[in-house]
């Protein structure tokens, strides 16, 4: 990546997917334009929401590139956005989860000081529908691992926070778009693609906010996270990390359920 000049910022793109979140969208548009971060590009690809979402998005005028037509979900959302954008730094926002103030200076910062790493991650925090930071272990527990990443630890447990994390251009031109096949893991897929190829960058702040709400797509329950392991197989033959991460789904089982009985 290079700066033209020396107090240039380079151009971030920032694509969010959305589909029927009214209630949330808003919090996450203005969580994205109020970075006072001069050179955003902010793209919004909704798939054809009828819940009040269009009339959201009209609201912001040319300060937001918008887009809103049926597509195959989530995946070809963000692939659609990606076709589009034109920035030197890129990420995905859900439409329910947001970013922290200072998000994309701090990026910014991260990649003009080291152009050659080609992606970066940070933390996130959990939060409910009211903004209210939840489940504060799970955090903890990500954050110690995101200050000891290596990729084998990535194939066994899936700790990176997809809100908190931004990559270049360049890789994603070397990587390619997301896997439309893979619907509940396409961001741990991404992350494993990246990975193989480029060791990553940690920015110790929090980014951003993953939202846990009722219709979220991880709020459905926990067999999904038997897909991790599916997705790992992919990058790694080895039984014995393969065998780890089937440890650690079914202790994501366990602690879900105790969780649950916890909350009655």
């Amino acid at each position: 990546m290079k700066i033209k000049k020396e107090n240039e910022l380079p151009k971030i793109s920032v694509i969010t997917p959305s589909f029927n979140q009214a209630e949330f969208i808003e919090r996450t548009i203005q969580s994205v334009l109020s970075q006072d971060y001069s050179n955003l590009e902010y793209i919004v690809m909704d798939g054809g929401s009828t819940d009040g979402t269009v009339e959201i998005l009209k609201k912001y005028g040319k300060r937001i590139i918008w887009f809103s037509e049926k597509d195959k979900g989530q995946a070809e959302a963000v692939n659609k956005g990606l076709k589009i954008a034109t920035g030197e730094i890129m990420a995905y926002l859900n439409s329910d989860d947001t970013y922290e103030p200072e998000t994309l200076k701090l990026i910014a910062d991260f990649f003009i000081k080291r152009p050659e790493t080609m992606w970066v991650f940070g933390k996130c925090r959990i939060i409910d529908e009211n903004d209210r930071e939840i489940r504060k272990t799970i955090t903890a527990y990500k954050n110690f691992w995101l200050r000891r990443y290596n990729y084998k630890t990535l194939l066994i447990l899936n700790y990176i926070s997809q809100p908190a994390v931004f990559w270049q251009r360049k890789a994603y031109e070397n990587i390619g778009e997301f896997n439309l096949e893979e619907f509940w893991e396409l961001d741990y897929d991404y992350w494993l693609r990246l990975g193989k190829r480029y060791q990553p960058g940690f920015i110790d702040e929090y980014l951003a906010n993953f939202r846990v709400h009722q219709k979220a797509k991880t709020s459905v329950g926990v067999k999904h996270f038997w897909q991790e392991v599916e997705v790992a197989k992919k990058y790694t033959k080895n039984p014995g990390l393969i065998g780890l991460h089937c440890l650690n789904f079914w202790s994501i089982v366990l602690g879900y359920t105790l969780f649950k009985k916890i909350q009655k």
